[in-house]
């Protein structure tokens, strides 16, 4: 569930209470959702309580525990907890219709984990002179963006975004190289300006990013090679997915199969180039990717709200890692026969494409199609 279907969730919920008279307010427009706060809990936190607490005349957690029941109930919410003066903190069900996320991501494209909790706040970043202020601070305009608000930067004092300076220019490593380089550390940590960011290699995670949206792409391409469309998937087969788990000893099949694919080959011939992820001891498992995809949107929206594009850049690090493992068990092996799991796991690895080149074009690095 995205914050902005969350937000329409927490509407339904104060529109029930009214229309069983348990409320007497006019129902607001909208409804702001967000990271929770110091003393929050859960995924989302909402203030809606607090906020109609005055026209309904009742304590702001009076109202909190009218809704919590019209909430607990909604489809895809897990708890809810009241915390504080009212606050309805929020724990959404990640085992829940894992067929409807990868459909929602599919469908919704790039703007997938868009959200609306700065909506109608215009953020101004006060910037000094320097190259990597500068990067981030056009990365979170558009980061910003996705959740509604405006980002206006201006070379003023006082500063309000400071990352530590890089110790070198980084523009011999290439736009999206130098990108990375200025963008994946915390803004208090200094930026390693080295060739180490376009090594293609499992340690250089810039490449393993790109390398995971490259090999999605590369899994659409051979799957209609095979027959497989994930366009004809029934995703809602997804909960019985979670019990369809890759064997690790077909890896040796698997292998031979990816060396038919172009740059596959080649990599193949250098083990240690190569994430490996996929050859450890414990099976890839279909919820790990899942829940990373789920949690695109939270970390979009924290990246947001702490203005931090690294938030952002280490979940993308994240999901390739877990790419990187599940891509295995997508195509048929062998002699064996495209299946309904088979096209259930295409367009799961297609959905987290869809993340990666989303997260990407955010940071202002491109998304190859093959590498």
């Amino acid at each position: 569930m995205t914050p902005v279907e969350l937000s329409r969730t927490v509407l339904r919920a104060v529109r029930r209470a009214v229309d069983e008279g348990e409320l007497s307010v006019v129902v607001p427009a909208r409804v702001v959702v967000t990271v929770p706060g110091a003393g929050g809990c859960g995924d989302y936190a909402t203030n809606i309580a607090l906020q109609l607490a005055r026209p309904a005349g009742r304590a702001p957690r009076q109202v909190a525990e009218i809704l919590r029941p019209h909430l607990s109930s909604a489809p895809g919410v897990a708890d809810v907890a009241i915390t504080g003066p009212g606050f309805l903190n929020i724990s959404l069900d990640q085992g829940a219709a894992p067929g409807t996320l990868v459909s929602e991501i599919l469908r919704e494209g790039s703007r997938y984990g868009y959200g609306d909790s700065l909506a109608g706040q215009v953020i101004e970043l006060r910037v000094p002179y320097d190259l990597r202020a500068e990067v981030v601070a056009d990365t979170l305009v558009r980061i910003i963006a996705t959740q509604g608000g405006r980002a206006e930067v201006r070379h003023a004092e006082p500063v309000s975004l400071r990352p530590v300076p890089a110790p070198e220019d980084p523009a011999p490593l290439g736009p999206d190289a130098a990108r990375w380089a200025l963008l994946h550390p915390a803004p208090h940590d200094r930026p390693r300006i080295t060739a180490d960011h376009l090594v293609q290699r499992e340690t250089n995670p810039l490449f393993r990013i790109r390398y995971a949206h490259a090999r999605t792409r590369a899994l659409s391409r051979n799957a209609a090679s095979l027959g497989v469309d994930s366009a004809a998937a029934d995703v809602s087969q997804a909960p019985e997915l979670l019990t369809v788990l890759a064997d690790v000893s077909q890896a040796p099949e698997l292998l031979t199969v990816l060396a038919d694919v172009p740059r596959v080959s080649e990599l193949l011939t250098a083990p240690e180039d190569v994430p490996q992820a996929s050859t450890g001891t414990a099976a890839p498992r279909t919820s790990d990717l899942l829940a990373a995809l789920a949690e695109y949107p939270r970390a979009l929206s924290a990246a947001a709200a702490h203005r931090s594009p690294d938030r952002l850049a280490r979940h993308l690090v994240t999901v390739a890692d877990v790419l990187l493992s599940f891509q295995y068990t997508v195509l048929p092996l062998g002699d064996e026969k495209p299946s309904a799991a088979h096209r259930a796991r295409l367009a799961l690895a297609e959905a987290a494409g869809v993340v990666l080149a989303g997260g990407l074009s955010l940071l202002g690095i491109s998304a190859p199609e093959y590498l």
